[in-house]
């Protein structure tokens, strides 16, 4: 009997200090599992059907063709290689800093070029000029149809339509809105380039970083 009453008394000064019985002084609670925050300006990511997720991440121009090249060689070999469908797979290419523009139309190529190029810092590698053309609008297209969606830096786009409206003396607002109305179709414009890219990780995305 004193011995149960001792053990008691030991239990309830346990609780008093709270601690559960199977518990010691300094033992740290387990913490809950962690678990990112949801944004809606991100949903768009979870809209995009797939088996498979992937996001390619580029900002330098001299690598985009890389990148567009290991977008097809990620369609290509899921077809012959798994039999899955360019459906069942959800592509994201990023577009930030140097390639941000590379998801404007001919039209925008064509007008502002010059001051693209000047921007980016970088020319056609074949005529070592400023392009009139986005070089790689037929990929982009191609792409876009087989289903792929470009999350395009708004900060870089902001950057553009600054210098233009300068070059231009023309409202700022009149140029982001012509630049922004002028892409190849899929073409979210994201707060930045890098917090996309983080934003698709979160959301089950791979994330291919080509630079």
């Amino acid at each position: 009997m004193l011995r149960r009453s001792f053990f008691s008394r030991v239990a309830a000064a346990s609780y008093g200090f709270g601690l559960a019985p199977s518990q010691s002084p300094g033992t740290i609670p387990p913490r809950p599992a962690w678990q990112p925050v949801r944004h809606e300006q991100d949903d768009w990511l979870d809209t995009l059907p797939g088996k498979h997720r992937v996001a390619f991440d580029t900002w330098m121009a001299p690598n985009f063709g890389n990148a567009m090249l290991f977008v097809g060689n990620y369609f290509r070999a899921n077809r012959d290689g798994y039999s899955v469908n360019d459906g069942d797979l959800a592509v994201v290419v990023c577009v930030h800093h140097q390639t941000a523009p590379f998801a404007f139309n001919d039209a925008m190529w064509a007008k502002y070029g010059k001051a693209f190029s000047k921007r980016m810092e970088w020319v056609d590698p074949k005529t070592q000029e400023a392009p009139a053309t986005n070089i790689y609008a037929r990929q982009v297209a191609n792409f876009v149809k087989q289903g792929v969606h470009f999350a395009v830096c708004n900060m870089t786009t902001r950057a553009y339509t600054q210098i233009i409206a300068n070059e231009t003396h023309r409202s700022t607002d009149d140029v982001y809105k012509e630049l922004t109305g002028n892409t190849f179709g899929n073409a979210h414009f994201v707060p930045a380039g890098v917090v996309a890219a983080t934003r698709a990780q979160e959301r089950g995305y791979s994330i291919i970083s080509i630079g």
